[in-house]
């Protein structure tokens, strides 16, 4: 039997894996002293200010943390002014505050599993973090000189972050969040998409690549399709969050063996006050049936393995795991 890390390796280069993939269990997440202190609300907490001066929610019955942009507390109040009011935290922490995550980082059992520090939010999701999000549209569109000023901002911190990741915890991976899209469509045109982000991206994904990072993992639970050849350039391995409007199995049989996937359960079919057993059995089939053995691993969208009703996740690995030797003991006859 494999371990999970060289299943995952054989499911992703398109080699002879031994069972599915199961959602993020090749990814031993680990933190480190700039999120710790950075650190997001909690689930129900509401109006937490980060040391961006960015203000955060976490409703009850609501996927993941937000930005709250209502009068008064959008930080920045005037793109061409941007650097007033924006001020990038502190990386750098003593040893001693590094200490606790490089020791959870050493005990990994690195033949199973790949140390996977996370990044988030990325640069777009940072932008409309402090700008929101229709004005930032706005400003990419009327304002792109002073949007690229903010972007070589945010890159460069991000380059900092990276540099002070990959020198204390030796990172195998590198899991990333950034929003590309609604459930439709991306928040902008390809182009655009194209002259504001590749090149920055390109910069870091690269700067974790050549520091040892050997897959990087980009989650955008989105419609992203007609992004994927840009995130391909960028150095991006596996697309973490596709939703089904994607057609993921077309992705494949396109792209396959240069990106792989993981994602294509809708955490909005499975993850409500009303599911079942039987409902996510069927989502983990069709999913499993439609997008093959192959540069595809059966996830919900979340950008993290968890839900936000209890037990629907742990429910989720273990009918996977169920469908998974129902379709490799078949495939082995």
């Amino acid at each position: 039997m494999l371990t999970k890390k060289q299943n995952f390796l054989e499911t992703i280069r398109g080699g002879r894996p031994d069972r599915f993939v199961n959602q993020f269990e090749t990814f031993r997440l680990t933190s480190d002293p700039y999120s710790k202190h950075n650190a997001d609300p909690l689930y129900g907490e509401l109006n937490r200010v980060n040391d961006w001066g960015v203000t955060l929610s976490w409703p009850y019955g609501t996927p993941g943390v937000f930005p709250v942009h209502t009068p008064g507390k959008i930080v920045i109040k005037d793109i061409s002014r941007w650097k007033d009011y924006v001020y990038a935290p502190e990386v750098k922490f003593s040893d001693q505050d590094w200490a606790p995550f490089v020791s959870d980082a050493e005990a990994v059992d690195r033949r199973e599993q790949f140390v996977t520090p996370i990044v988030a939010p990325g640069i777009f999701e940072q932008c409309h973090y402090l700008c929101e999000i229709q004005q930032t549209l706005i400003n990419l569109l009327l304002e792109p000189e002073h949007m690229r000023d903010l972007i070589r901002f945010l890159t460069d911190f991000e380059l900092a972050l990276a540099d002070e990741l990959c020198a204390h915890l030796r990172p195998d991976a590198l899991f990333h969040h950034d929003d590309w899209g609604s459930q439709t469509s991306t928040f902008m045109s390809v182009a655009m998409f194209e002259d504001f982000f590749l090149e920055p991206y390109k910069e870091i994904y690269g700067f974790y690549k050549a520091h040892g990072v050997e897959i990087v993992v980009h989650h955008s639970d989105s419609y992203a399709a007609t992004l994927v050849p840009h995130m391909i350039e960028m150095g991006i391995d596996v697309w973490q969050g596709p939703m089904a409007s994607n057609n993921i199995p077309e992705l494949i049989a396109k792209y396959g063996g240069r990106i792989s996937f993981m994602g294509g359960i809708d955490s909005a079919r499975v993850d409500f006050p009303g599911w079942t057993r039987a409902l996510i059995a069927e989502e983990v089939k069709s999913a499993c049936d439609a997008n093959g053995r192959l540069y595809y691993i059966p996830n919900t969208t979340q950008g993290m393995p968890e839900s936000t009703y209890k037990g629907v996740y742990e429910t989720l690995t273990e009918e996977i795991d169920k469908y998974s030797a129902q379709v490799f003991n078949d495939y082995r006859r």
